[in-house]
């Protein structure tokens, strides 16, 4: 018998593994496809190496404004750059099991089903099945890209994020449905490397989660880049006909058709529940998630769930945290809790994006006075230096006692910066311990001590 039994190495499975053989518990991660999950094959990070290699593209494009001659234009070789990406995916995952060898967790390669009595079933490939015990079990299954009946993903002309990861060949045209993280990092890379793209976001603006300064500068930022915006609108039928996909767009200019090369699907996820053995064992759900207490208990003893399969943001170091959180709750720990107003989220496009905390309207909304503090990199030396002066540091306090209710940071490098933020909100600083801590010139990080200072009225370099 097992202390641990987890389903699922995204994440917050093998990180929940390694924690808790750090803990001292006999371990086994159960795995169907390879270590690492969706994550870390076929989302965060390899999507990051695609990025990096149209960021490097970008840079050789302007290379004249940075006083170095061009004698040949760069081409682009997209095997090279999907298989750099997959090479990066495939040293993660090398890593991941290097840890479990180390930390001495076991590793099932299979597909998991919950049994009563704290069991699990697994087949493995040549179809036998094998029968384990724990006295805990942790589901994380992670999930999937959603899909709309308008847009069915057939892999070929109707792309999901998998799919978007391994083209060898350069599409003229696509249309990214859905403008969150994934839409828009797509959005970016494709468009940098020479492809014509058009965004559809049902709502009205993209990036609708986040600060709306930040989304209203995000979409100068594409229009600028020749993207094309299409908000408050929404793809009711998709046809294919003669190797093109004809979409059917209802806008605020009416219907109207868009013919396209493919379309990326990027409408969100859905968790990864069915065929787990939830209803066999009794475990509850609510739409489409597992209920779990503050600790990722489910209503039945002994079974927990964390990351995306539960009701919380779906976030590669949420669900990291989340099953620290659990494994320590189990080993009789007194973990804290997750407060998630206050998380950071990230965007790795070019500007990227980072936040945490209240919005500006969110924050009027609840009733705080608030006071605002914004700084653009314009007035910073190193953005100008860098050339890289798009995007702000906007940050939100409480008129009251001056402390800091969010940061919304969009420009180079903020995912980097909006750590430090975090910590300080953690730690109960006030736009007044921000500004009197000194910061290094030049760096864009001082930006954050001027916002802080704006907010007194007291900005030096604005």
């Amino acid at each position: 018998m097992y202390d641990l039994i987890i389903i699922g190495s995204g994440p917050g499975g093998y990180v929940s593994a390694i924690r808790a053989s750090q803990l001292g518990m006999q371990t086994l991660v159960i795995e169907k496809e390879n270590l690492g999950g969706t994550c870390l094959n076929w989302g965060c990070i390899p999507t990051k190496a695609l990025l990096k290699s149209a960021h490097v593209y970008q840079e050789i494009l302007s290379a004249n404004n940075y006083g170095i001659i061009q004698t040949n234009p760069p081409q682009i070789d997209m095997p090279a750059i999907v298989k750099r990406s997959r090479d990066v995916a495939a040293m993660m995952n090398k890593s991941i099991e290097f840890l479990f060898n180390k930390n001495k967790v076991s590793l099932v390669k299979g597909k998991a089903k919950l049994l009563p009595g704290n069991k699990v079933e697994v087949k493995d490939e040549q179809g036998n099945n094998s029968i384990y015990v724990g006295k805990n079990i942790i589901i994380a299954t992670g999930s999937r890209a959603r899909q709309i009946p308008s847009l069915p993903i057939d892999g070929k002309y109707i792309l999901g994020y998998r799919d978007a990861l391994i083209l060898t060949k350069l599409p003229q045209n696509m249309v990214i449905v859905g403008s969150g993280a994934i839409g828009m990092e797509f959005a970016d890379f494709y468009s940098s490397i020479g492809v014509n793209i058009t965004i559809i976001e049902y709502l009205n603006r993209i990036l609708p989660l986040e600060d709306e300064e930040v989304s209203k500068t995000m979409e100068r930022i594409f229009r600028k880049k020749k993207i094309n915006v299409l908000t408050s609108s929404e793809v009711i039928k998709s046809e294919i006909n003669n190797d093109r996909v004809n979409l059917t767009i209802q806008s605020p200019k009416g219907t109207q058709i868009i013919e396209t090369d493919l379309v990326l699907s990027a409408v969100g996820i859905q968790a990864n529940i069915e065929d787990v053995g939830l209803e066999e064992v009794g475990i509850k759900t609510n739409k489409g998630k597992i209920d779990v207490n503050e600790y990722y208990q489910t209503n039945i003893e002994g079974y927990y769930a964390i990351g995306d399969v539960i009701n919380t943001p779906a976030l590669a170091h949420i669900a990291s945290k989340e099953g620290i959180i659990c494994v320590e709750k189990i080993a009789g720990l007194t973990p804290k809790t997750i407060d998630y107003q206050y998380f950071p989220s990230c965007i790795y496009t070019n500007p990227e994006i980072a936040s945490f905390g209240l919005k500006e309207q969110e924050a009027i909304n609840k009733g705080y006075t608030i006071k605002i503090g914004k700084i653009p990199f314009t007035a910073n030396g190193k953005a100008k230096a860098s050339g890289q002066t798009d995007g702000f540091v906007k940050l939100i306090f409480d008129q009251n006692n001056d402390k800091l209710l969010g940061a919304h940071l969009i420009g180079e490098n903020v995912t980097e910066m909006i750590s430090g933020l975090l910590v300080s909100h953690n730690l109960d600083a006030t736009a007044k311990d921000l500004l009197e801590s000194i910061h290094p010139h030049p760096t864009l990080s001082e930006s954050i001590m001027e916002a802080a200072a704006s907010s007194h009225n007291e900005a030096i370099h604005i």
